[in-house]
């Protein structure tokens, strides 16, 4: 054999091997940048439901920390004529805000391994303020005015706004990016 007749065989040898190196470095590249793609997606969307996550957590505290509010208020008015009823369903909902503020801990945790430290920290004071509430506002405590109570309360509602005004911004945030 001749190089003439060889060469027309190498030269489609040649020809075929180099088409498939390029389909297969074109579809190599393709498949990377579509898993960055859905790699950062993915990524997003985790942090989109602990952001959901973290605002059930709090949502239940604040319904929990309502329940119990109105309930001592309503113990405070009443003083010894409030009924044992009435205090069996605070005891109650005592119980379910401890539960809550179990949820708010792990809430903080979820905030701080997100790396969201303000938000954390503006989480950490509205719990701390419930506490404040709690502490200065109970059961059998005839010295308070109403208006005492409710400035405690328009500060846990301010810290509570906070908190959720700077979650908004994040999760808008991290909305556009997915």
């Amino acid at each position: 054999m001749s190089f003439a007749e060889i060469w027309p065989f190498f030269d489609t040898v040649l020809k075929v091997g180099l088409g498939g190196g390029i389909t297969l470095a074109s579809l190599w590249f393709y498949q990377r940048r579509h898993n960055l793609a859905s790699s950062n997606t993915t990524t997003a969307n985790r942090r989109l439901a602990l952001l959901e996550e973290i605002s059930a957590a709090v949502g239940n505290v604040n319904h929990c920390f309502a329940r119990y509010s109105a309930l001592v208020i309503e113990s405070t008015r009443f003083g010894k004529n409030w009924p044992s009823a009435r205090k069996m369903e605070l005891d109650k909902v005592n119980t379910e805000l401890v539960t809550e503020f179990r949820k708010l801990a792990d809430a903080e945790a979820k905030l701080l391994m997100l790396g969201e430290k303000t938000m954390e920290k503006t989480l950490r004071l509205y719990g701390a303020r419930i506490a404040l509430f709690r502490k200065q506002v109970y059961v059998g405590r005839q010295d308070i005015t109403e208006q005492e109570i409710a400035d405690l309360k328009t500060s846990i509602l301010a810290l509570r706004e906070q908190f959720y005004d700077l979650l908004s911004r994040r999760y808008d945030r991290l909305l556009v990016a997915a």
